[in-house]
Parts: structure tokens; C-alpha cells; sequence
């Protein structure tokens, strides 16, 4: 697959972190004031095929902006796992209506949808949200990869190997204090619209987190559970992306 062009551009936090991210402008019939934020997963970045596939697809339903995490790939700072990456969603969402997008949606995978829900909820700037294979708590250990997730956050040599291998960078220690879990916040979004999209064969979180999400969120939202689909950018299907562009759109119209 050739991918729509994109252009680079570095963004600022309002806590000083300098932000890698890239600008791919609308394809094709996409409405040209419809901006959607792309939030990558724990260790993933803009930069890796799927994302960029991802991308690539909802480019057809207006500009994207991507961006790597504080703390990965050649982004500043360090990863705090789902806290201060709020800062990161927001100096994205301001770049996006900088560039003219008037509208502008976030949408947020595994790490990267517990953070657009709680942007959404604690900050201002979104028009709608969509969080995909999203955790509804902290500190879930109930899966064999989510333990493995843990082991790498908390551990010297995890962190060394996640920082070798994935060039994800992690802050030491505990969360002091612990923020706000994502289901509480998602009772703050309302009215902007969220919808919750998660696979029944997701091996890192059960959908039992879907489902907390939507209870605890207001109307207007929606819950899709989606057979066969695993977790993330990586088992997401140019279909499944293509429907949530379309929800998107059905936003804005």
C-alpha cells in the first residue's frame, strides 16, 4: 500500500515536551474542515506501518494528525503510562485547529484510548472520541500480556528492553497522585459524542472494560463489539477504520 504524503512537524506541550508528529492533509472527497488526532498504544508510534496504515484510511474522512507519546520514539521526556499523555493529545488537538480544521476528532488505541478519554473529560478541544482496545481501570493484571506490560513498566530490565527494543522511555516510580481511570471520566465527556470499540478476541483486555467505559459514560455514545478483532492498531482492518471514519463523518454532518 502507498501511503498518503505527510508532513513532519514537531509540537509543544504546555509541560515543555517536545512532541514528533506529522500532518497528513485530506484525500480525495474528505471534508476539508474535519481534523482527526491519532493516538498510538503503549511502546507504538506513528512512525510503524500499522499506525501510518491507519492513517492512511482516515485521511479519505479529513487531515490527521499523528504523533508519538512523550517518552517514545523521537519524541521528548518520558512515558508516564496514561497520566501526562493528556498534555501530549492536547498540544495535537491545538495544532489541528491551528491548521484550520474546525472540527476535529480524536481517536485513541489501547494506551492511546485511555488517554483520549481522559483528555476528553478533564481538558477542552475535542469534537468527538473514539477510543479503540481502551482500558476502563488502572493496573489490570487479569491477562497473561498485561502482566507481561506491567513487568516492563515496573521492572530495571524491562524498562532497559523497552527502551532497546521499542524506544519507548518510562518514568520510574509510582503514580503520585494516581489520575483519574478512564471510566470515571468518560461520565465527564458528555455531549461530545464517544464511541468504544473493542475486539471479543482482545487478549490484553477483556470486554468487560468496553463495557465499563460505556456504562460509565453519557449519552450521546456507542459501543461496538467487534468478532474476531484482537487488540489495537495491529489487528484493526482498513474496514474497521473505515467505519469508524464514517462515524466521524455522521458527527460532523
Amino acid at each position: 500500500m502507498q501511503f498518503a504524503p505527510s508532513f513532519p512537524v514537531m509540537l509543544r506541550t504546555d509541560d515543555g515536551v517536545r512532541i514528533d508528529a506529522a500532518h497528513t492533509p485530506p484525500t480525495g472527497s474528505a471534508a476539508r474542515d474535519v481534523g482527526i488526532v491519532v493516538a498510538h498504544g503503549f511502546t507504538g508510534s506513528w512512525r510503524e506501518r500499522p499506525a501510518r496504515r491507519i492513517v492512511h484510511v482516515l485521511s479519505a474522512y479529513g487531515g490527521v494528525i499523528a504523533f508519538d507519546f512523550r517518552g517514545h520514539g523521537r519524541s521528548g521526556g518520558e512515558s508516564t503510562v496514561g497520566d501526562k499523555e493528556i498534555l501530549d493529545v492536547a498540544a495535537a488537538v491545538r495544532h489541528a485547529r491551528a491548521t484550520g480544521y474546525r472540527r476535529v476528532a480524536v481517536v485513541g488505541f489501547s494506551m492511546g484510548a485511555a488517554v483520549a478519554v481522559r483528555h476528553a473529560g478533564l481538558c477542552e478541544g475535542a469534537d468527538a472520541v473514539v477510543a479503540v482496545s481502551g482500558p476502563a481501570r488502572w493496573y489490570y493484571r487479569g491477562t497473561k500480556p498485561m502482566r507481561q506490560v506491567h513487568w516492563i513498566i515496573e521492572q530495571p530490565l524491562g524498562r532497559w528492553a523497552a527502551r532497546m527494543a521499542k524506544r519507548t522511555r518510562i518514568a520510574v516510580g509510582r503514580w503520585d497522585p494516581i489520575p483519574m481511570p478512564p471510566h470515571e471520566a468518560a461520565a465527564l465527556i458528555s455531549p461530545t459524542p464517544l464511541l468504544i470499540v473493542h475486539g471479543d478476541a482482545d487478549a490484553f483486555f477483556p470486554l468487560d472494560h468496553a463495557r465499563q467505559l460505556y456504562e460509565g459514560a453519557r449519552e450521546p455514545k456507542e459501543l461496538w463489539i467487534e468478532p474476531g478483532y484482537g487488540h489495537a492498531e495491529s489487528a484493526a482492518t482498513p474496514e474497521l477504520v473505515r467505519r469508524i471514519g464514517k462515524w466521524i463523518s455522521s458527527n460532523f454532518s
